[in-house]
């Protein structure tokens, strides 16, 4: 009973910890709606949709095969939801926040995640006024593509290296997260390049001015992540996986 509460705290203390890291006079996150230029929001588009055809396969396939995991896939969304709107300023035209998109791609892999990404962004960028629609698709590339597939294969090939599961899943969060900020990095680069250096200098200054906060952040989420999976398995919500 005493380590449920002692873990109930942590928990309650780290989400804390977030909300008050989280300035609420922030009307950008993501890349926000009409910032990159029509021919990149365009490209990134073009290259989001096949994800999301992917993605809706396997969901299908889960919902099919395995109808006990729908509270799994709706917990997963929810925790993107939630931690993906925790903000906190870190440039002109986006922000730095956690992407709360490990736990879906530990439990389910990194396809359902561009479903789950997607939704959230649609309904951030509609209700919340977060990222936009011209824009989702260049985000849903960095947050609930590219960067949880980066965080998945950390995880497999950490479990196959034989690591602690609460490592796994920490470098698992951990690396989503960095990933999706360097794909950020990169969108804004090459869309506005430096004058003078060219976009190899853009991305550098933009991976600069993120790291100051997301490499903390990524480090949070990374413990959170690490609770809440405990938290599942020792309620026998879900098994330790290691592929």
């Amino acid at each position: 009973m005493q380590q449920k509460l002692t873990s109930s705290s942590l928990l309650s203390a780290i989400i804390a910890l977030f909300l008050v890291m989280a300035p609420q006079e922030v009307f950008a996150m993501h890349v926000m709606e009409g910032f990159l230029p029509p021919m990149w929001a365009i490209g990134w588009w073009l290259a989001f949709l096949p994800c999301l055809a992917v993605g809706l396969v396997r969901l299908r396939q889960i919902v099919q095969d395995e109808n006990n995991q729908k509270v799994l896939l709706a917990l997963c969304g929810a925790f993107i939801f939630v931690l993906s709107a925790l903000k906190i300023p870190s440039v002109t035209g986006s922000c730095s926040h956690p992407t709360g998109v490990a736990l879906a791609v530990i439990l389910f892999g990194p396809s359902v995640v561009a479903i789950l990404g997607a939704i959230v962004l649609l309904f951030q960028a509609l209700l919340l006024a977060h990222g936009g629609i011209t824009t989702l698709g260049a985000n849903g590339m960095s947050m609930a593509v590219i960067g949880p597939l980066a965080g998945y294969l950390i995880w497999r090939f950490s479990c196959k290296m034989g690591m602690r599961k609460d490592i796994s899943v920490f470098l698992c969060a951990f690396v989503a997260d960095i990933v999706t900020y360097t794909i950020t990095s990169i969108q804004l680069g090459v869309a506005f390049p430096d004058p003078q250096l060219g976009m190899g200098a853009a991305i550098l200054k933009f991976m600069g001015i993120f790291c100051i906060t997301q490499l903390p952040i990524a480090v949070a989420e990374g413990l959170l992540t690490v609770l809440i999976y405990d938290q599942l398995v020792k309620r026998q919500l879900i098994q330790a996986r290691s592929f």
